[in-house]
């Protein structure tokens, strides 16, 4: 029997480590973000609604979406960023799915699935577990804007636009908190495919 975690947390919490880390285990790793930006390629579905929606003005010279101005857009309007995900998140899940069944069919026993909006978007449907990285907000502000070189207000609109952390926790089946050392947030992860063994097995 496969096991599917979906795997979230809010923006620069550390999902990128853990991602890695699971790498290393040899899972397979089913990536929305990368899934996100593969639809708004030149042509694709998701592109060819965005420009319908949104216009020709977030367009660059050779014609792809100018994803960071779109992003500002976005980020700063909750019924824009309503809109731009009514477009983007049957696109991304009927992808999910197919690499989940993909998966599936190659025998794989534990598929982890990263949706950084998990639960925003009822992603968590698709999974038999759900794991969250959970990091204090401060900590997230300040980690963001270093990462991506953002402005204090710019990073708290861009948290602001995903559910509360406190929400995301009653939603988890198993919630990990990322505050110290790689290694630390490692070896919690480590504990933690121990105890899904343990209780695949139980199930079996």
């Amino acid at each position: 029997m496969t096991l599917v975690l979906g795997l979230t947390g809010g923006i620069a919490s550390g999902k990128s480590t853990a991602d890695a880390f699971f790498r290393k285990k040899g899972l397979p790793i089913i990536d929305s973000d990368l899934i996100a930006h593969q639809i708004l390629n030149v042509g694709e579905a998701g592109y060819l609604q965005v420009i319908q929606y949104f216009g020709k003005k977030f367009l660059n010279s050779d014609q792809t979406i100018n994803r960071h101005q779109l992003g500002k857009v976005v980020f700063s309007s909750p019924e824009q960023l309503a809109i731009l995900n009514k477009i983007t998140h049957p696109l991304i899940f009927q992808t999910i799915q197919a690499k989940i069944t993909q998966n599936k069919q190659a025998g794989k026993q534990l598929i982890i699935v990263d949706a950084p909006v998990l639960f925003e978007s009822g992603g968590q449907k698709y999974c038999d577990k759900t794991l969250l990285i959970a990091i204090p907000e401060d900590m997230q502000i300040e980690r963001l804007m270093q990462r991506d070189q953002l402005t204090r207000q710019a990073a708290l609109n861009r948290i602001k636009s995903q559910m509360p952390l406190a929400q995301k926790i009653k939603l988890a089946d198993y919630v990990v908190t990322n505050t110290g050392t790689i290694e630390e947030l490692e070896a919690k992860l480590a504990e933690l495919l121990l105890k899904l063994k343990g209780e695949k097995n139980g199930m079996s």
